[in-house]
């Protein structure tokens, strides 16, 4: 995976901090490896670009041909389902304009679906106990 600012865990606003990162995975329609390696550095970039305008930051991407794994802080007041529809919405409409045969093989880029899992660095078994012992202080 391409490391990208990596080395700030916590992300501060005016009013919050905050470390609220996500594991993404997406696919292409049906499945089909149509990722050449120039889309996948293409799609790389595009997701880069895309950071300020839908306020997140890219920890780590990587793209195979058939789906892409993205790392991502994404601020607690933003619903990290929105912030992959633009993503998937953006690339997809940038990619299938700069890359016809993407729309000549397949009638939409990516699924409708995806996965989601939040990225902690703390076991819950351990946040558990940190919440409990918190009682006698």
């Amino acid at each position: 995976m391409n490391n990208a600012n990596t080395a700030h865990k916590y992300i501060s606003t005016e009013t919050t901090t905050y470390a609220c990162e996500y594991h993404i995975i997406w696919c292409t329609k049906y499945r089909r490896s149509v990722l050449s390696p120039e889309i996948q550095e293409r799609l790389k970039v595009l997701i880069f670009e895309q950071q300020e305008a839908y306020q997140y930051v890219v920890r780590e991407v990587d793209s195979m041909p058939d789906h892409i794994h993205l790392l991502v802080s994404i601020p607690p007041n933003i619903s990290v389902t929105s912030v992959i529809g633009k993503i998937k919405g953006y690339t997809a409409k940038v990619l299938r304009n700069e890359f016809p045969t993407l729309t000549r093989r397949l009638p939409c880029l990516w699924t409708r679906s995806k996965f989601v899992g939040s990225v902690g660095s703390v076991t819950l078994e351990a946040l558990k106990q940190y919440i409990e012992n918190q009682k006698g202080v």
